[in-house]
């Protein structure tokens, strides 16, 4: 649930009768671009295509992209290199898919020119004509952004091919966002704010449950900002709750301004809902938040955080926060750290700051903080959340914890990897009978600062 680069692979070659087209998709960036990258793979397997985990056997090679940070950028400029070289056949296509394709358009192609597609958010829907026309010879930029578009009726992969093997499932309830911070290219690149219809959240949620799913995340940019008619985010959580055979209900990232009493009370009167929250507070200085245009000052994040740990004692809180923004002095970024001596959250996304093209504060506002002045700083809030999530995840020893199993542990294949309530990783031993989707109770036996190890 985390807003960082990362790579997904598929997890597995389909098989599928010779004459049938192969696709291989990679993912960069948060969930939401996860969750579109298995609803292009569903489009994709609806018109016939396999997948594969080998490039080199594509017919299709999708980058599905971020563009958060300038560092995400080049990663995707280097692999898509590396992909375009590496094309097996000459009708091999080659394309970058999501944020970045919709921020840095023809760029892209100026950059690599064996780019066959570049197509922004919400151009998935056309996907398929735009191999067709590639695979002829012509290439093609579609970044239109429509404020429309939610893609509804599009289901997802079936869910047994993803790592979490069936168990988790991802249900994109708002596309788009309204807040421009001054820092953030979101809304540039997907567009205003429009959430999905509850009839939809609710077939997509009831289907995935269906199919074997434990677990739902409800994802939107600023998720709790949800509404569609009369209906509201806490309406629809309590809703999608109420699902028959759904253990855990989880969303992820909501915003600190529309993070209602309404909501606090369904988390907390609803058991099947996760007692976790993703918050980001960004920065501790007031007077950073107002030029990042947060609309929020730290006294106000304090209440929240007070009122979600009031209501729910055991709640788990985690953030993002973001160093060196334009014009950070000395005693605002000192602000920041005695924020999460005061708060201390579970766990925090640390980023430098990195200016963006298109965003205000890249227009208006010069980035002023020297590199190294913003990687000291970076380190200092680090390593003071590394200390607190240490110091939190070594309370958990000795505790009971009713853990849902996701996936066979990566490091060992007699052990298995599950999640608390509060998100929290445990590692526990496999045994007969015990495997993805099971929920079981264990005892913490011993933690690390990122991983917590149990047994029955």
């Amino acid at each position: 649930m985390k807003d960082l680069v990362q790579l997904r692979r598929p997890s597995r070659d389909s098989t599928p009768p010779a004459a049938e087209r192969l696709a291989y998709v990679e993912t960069y960036g948060c969930q939401m671009n996860v969750a579109d990258s298995d609803m292009v793979l569903g489009l994709l397997q609806r018109a016939g295509y396999g997948r594969t985990d080998d490039p080199s056997r594509a017919d299709l090679i999708l980058i599905n992209t971020c563009a958060v940070r300038e560092k995400a950028e080049e990663r995707v400029f280097a692999r898509a290199s590396m992909l375009a070289h590496a094309k097996a056949r000459p009708d091999t296509v080659l394309g970058v898919t999501g944020c970045m394709a919709e921020h840095l358009k023809d760029k892209i192609r100026d950059r690599v020119p064996g780019v066959d597609l570049v197509i922004g958010p919400d151009g998935y829907r056309r996907l398929l004509d735009h191999v067709q026309t590639a695979r002829g010879g012509q290439a093609v930029t579609d970044t239109k952004l429509d404020r429309a578009e939610t893609y509804e009726g599009l289901d997802g992969v079936a869910l047994g091919d993803t790592e979490t093997a069936g168990v988790v499932g991802r249900v994109t309830i708002q596309r788009g966002c309204d807040k421009f911070c001054t820092f953030c290219v979101v809304p540039y690149t997907r567009g205003r704010e429009r959430g999905v219809a509850p009839r939809e959240v609710l077939r997509q949620a009831r289907a995935l449950v269906a199919s074997g799913c434990k677990e739902i995340q409800l994802l939107g940019q600023t998720v709790n900002s949800y509404r569609y008619e009369d209906v509201g985010f806490a309406e629809l959580l309590r809703a999608v709750a109420a699902i028959e055979g759904l253990a855990r209900l989880r969303f992820t990232s909501p915003y600190p301004l529309d993070f209602s009493d309404g909501v606090i009370a369904a988390m907390a009167e609803t058991p099947n809902i996760a007692k976790h929250v993703h918050l980001p507070l960004q920065s501790g200085a007031d007077s950073v938040l107002a030029r990042m245009r947060r609309g929020y000052d730290y006294p106000t994040f304090r209440g929240l955080a007070g009122k979600l740990r009031a209501a729910m004692p055991s709640i788990a809180i985690t953030t993002d926060l973001l160093v060196g923004f334009c014009d950070e002095t000395e005693d605002e970024h000192a602000a920041t750290l005695r924020a999460q001596e005061e708060l201390r959250f579970d766990g925090a996304f640390t980023f430098a700051y990195s200016e963006r093209e298109g965003t205000t504060a890249a227009r208006k506002m010069p980035d002023t903080v020297p590199p190294d002045v913003k990687q000291r700083r970076l380190a200092e809030v680090i390593a003071v959340q590394q200390r607190i999530t240490g110091q939190i995840m070594a309370a958990q020893v000795g505790h009971r914890e009713r853990i849902l199993i996701e996936h066979a542990s990566k490091r060992n294949p007699n052990e298995l990897m599950g999640r608390t309530e509060a998100f929290r990783s445990v590692i526990v031993p496999a045994a007969p009978g015990l495997g993805p989707g099971a929920l079981v109770d264990v005892t913490i036996a011993r933690a690390t600062a990122a991983t917590l190890f149990g047994a029955a």
